[in-house]
This record gives structure tokens, sequence and C-alpha cells, in this order.
């Protein structure tokens, strides 16, 4: 180094977290995993009804294809976001079938790598900085974290047995500043309410006099039990003018970790969320696409296949649990059975006590917003001939 040159001094501080982090809800039993390695070290077994995964087989035409289209060179390129014109089109014939709908497949469909990240990206597809959100709670993470990155004024609105857990449409006319994104979801996660298509309408009504879009996360618009049909934003007139609605490979075809969904609404809508997840991803990959386009063709004698097997292991786990003296209802929709914790103690306090002493995992609602304090989520993840095992070890620990 010549007497020239001069020496820049080397910044020795360390890297911390951005202070936008600090605003994210802790993740509630983050000891889960070492107390269940620790359990099963001491040669105990564990069953885990946290997650919201059956584990049940995917239709045989999903792994026939995949098998097929993983070979083909053209299929693994960019899909970017317009994705397989085959599986659009599969997606657009599907909600004609279910909901009556006529769905341009080229401007008002959108594949998407599940639903979850779509539904998060919608936010910044929707809102200006400080706009306001209307979101549930209890609710799916997305739901806050889409609008919180993207700098937005998100409003929990807490879900009551009294309302139905439905969120009011007054809420929706009366939330406060500038409301342009609100999320609602039925069949709803954790607390397995659902919808009929009439509050749905007034839903649509209060969007449209506050100007707001409306988000529907119709995840589990398929996995409904004692007749109930869920019904859609597609089938309200005048509903796709200010909706956008998502479904998911996942719930409906037991495709979890294939990560594939859609979404489908106005073409304004569809045409804002396209252009935001250029700058996230390339598409979904397209041999999996095709997989998906294969099994929307023909997805009726499946889905019944999986309500039934989901059908016995609803009536199982209520049978079970009522047995252990836990206040459980059967729910007419989704994969959850959504009680209050028995006595005072705290839904994380009281999950974690009961792994430890039962083996048994179990969601805390507050896991899922500070409105789910109080409640406890079970999953159907296990085949119905072990609930009444986990029934006799929750009636032991309590």
């Amino acid at each position: 180094m010549d007497d020239t040159t001069v020496a820049l001094p080397v910044s020795r501080q360390a890297w911390s977290p951005p202070g936008r982090l600090n605003g994210l809800p802790p993740y509630p039993l983050a000891d889960v995993p070492d107390i269940k390695a620790r359990l099963l070290a001491e040669g105990r077994t564990v069953i885990d009804l946290g997650v919201g995964d059956p584990g049940l087989p995917v239709p045989d035409a999903a792994v026939e294809t995949l098998r097929e289209a993983v070979g083909n060179p053209a299929l693994s390129k960019y899909g970017f976001q317009r994705g397989l014109p085959e599986y659009r089109e599969a997606i657009a014939r599907w909600l004609g079938r279910r909901f009556g709908a006529d769905v341009d497949p080229d401007l008002e469909v959108l594949p998407v790598i599940g639903s979850k990240e779509a539904i998060a990206l919608t936010a910044f597809a929707v809102l200006d900085p400080g706009d306001s959100v209307l979101v549930p709670d209890p609710g799916y993470a997305p739901y806050f974290g889409g609008p919180y990155f993207a700098g937005a004024d998100v409003i929990r609105f807490e879900l009551r047995a009294e309302e139905g857990y439905l969120i009011p449409p007054d809420a929706i006319r009366r939330a406060r500043g500038r409301l342009r994104l609100v999320y609602i979801n039925y069949p709803n996660n954790p607390t397995s309410a659902v919808a009929e298509i009439s509050y749905l309408q007034e839903v649509v009504e209060a969007c449209r006099e506050r100007g707001a879009v409306l988000l529907f996360d119709n995840a589990y618009s398929e996995i409904t039990f004692d007749g109930f049909r869920a019904p859609g934003l597609l089938e309200i007139e005048g509903a796709r003018e200010v909706g956008i609605e998502f479904h998911s490979m996942s719930k409906t075809y037991n495709m979890t970790g294939w990560r594939l969904g859609w979404a489908t609404g106005d073409r304004r809508l569809i045409g804002a969320l396209r252009r935001v997840k250029t700058f996230f991803d390339t598409g979904a990959f397209m041999a999996v696409q095709a997989a998906g386009a294969a099994v929307l063709e023909d997805p009726d004698e499946y889905i019944r296949w999986n309500l039934d097997h989901l059908g016995r292991r609803r009536d199982a786990a209520v049978a079970a649990f009522q047995a252990a003296g836990l206040d459980v209802t059967a729910p007419r929709g989704t994969l959850y059975l959504w009680f209050a914790v028995p006595g005072e103690e705290k839904a994380e306090d009281f999950c974690r006590r009961l792994l430890i002493d039962s083996g048994v995992v179990l969601l805390p609602g507050s896991a899922m917003g500070p409105g789910g304090e109080g409640f406890v989520r079970a999953s159907l993840a296990i085949h119905e001939d072990r609930w009444e095992e986990a029934g006799r070890r929750i009636q032991e620990a309590l």
C-alpha cells in the first residue's frame, strides 16, 4: 500500500434483525420438536394432531401423469405466471362444473405455488402503505403477514362462537381507515365454521360499499360433511368485480407437498397479482401443473373417496374426545376439531402439558392469533382406528 492509499475502517458490528420482524407474533410451542424427540428417545410414541395434513394417498392420475411429465424437457422450462395452458383450462372447466361459472382461463385464472404465498402477495397487488385490511382472528398466518409486510394497517376481527365465527358485514362497513382488502375463509381454519351463500352475498355488498377487495380463501370447499355444500364467490352475481378466490390442490386432493393451487376472479386483480408474482417467483413446476390438470378433469370419484375417509376420522375423533370429557361438536367442514381449553390454563400451556403427559400434539388456538386464546385445534391427521387411543391418553392426562 503506497502513501496515497487510505485504509477504510471495517465495521465489526454484527448483523441484527430489522425492526419489522419484531412486529411478528412469536412462534408458539417452539420447543415441540425437542419435546417430541425426548419422548421418542424414551421409547414413547407420539400422536401428532397439530398439522393439517391427513397423509392420505394422492389421486392415481396425479402420480401417473407426473411420472410421464417429468421426463418431458418442455415441462422442465420456466412456467412463469401463465403456466401450463392445459392446467388453466382444466381449472376453468372445474370451476364451471362446480360453481356454474364461465371463467376465462387466460385472464381470470392464475396458477400459484400453493395458495399460501399468493394469498400473502395479494396484499402487495392491492394495497398502498397505510391502507386498512380486515383479517379474521384467529386466522391463517398469511392473512396477517402479507398486509403487515406491505405496510398496511391490519385490523384483527375476533371470531366469536356466538356469531358463528363469521365476520359480520357491518364490521366491514365500520372498519377504520381506508379499507382496501378483506380476508375471509369458509369452511374456516381453524374454527371449522361454514358460511351460507347468503352470508357471502352480504359480505360482497359490504365490500362493494367500502371499495374494498374481498379475498376469499376457499381451500376447504370440497371438504364438507352432512350434506353441506360450500359456496363460492363465482356463484354470486357481481362478486367477481370485487373479489378474488383461492383454491388449493393441497387439501382437496391431499397434495400438500406438491405446492399447487390457483387464484380466480376479476381480471384486473388477477393481472395485478400476476405482475407482483413476476418479481417473486417463476411459476410452479409445469410437470406438477400437468398432474394437477389430470386430476381436475375427473375429480368426483376421488373427492367422494376422500370424504368417506375423513368422515370416518371425524366421527371417531368426536366420539373419542367427548369420551375424554372435552366439549367437542362434529364440524361440517375442514380437517379440524375446534374446542375450548378445559380449565383455566392458557392454550399454549395446556398443549405443552398434554404433549409431555400424553404424547399427543395439539395446536393452541393462540398460534393463529390472539383471538384463538382459550381454544385448541386438532387435525384429522390419523386413521380412525387410532382416535380411541388418542382420546384415552388425553383423558388420563386430564
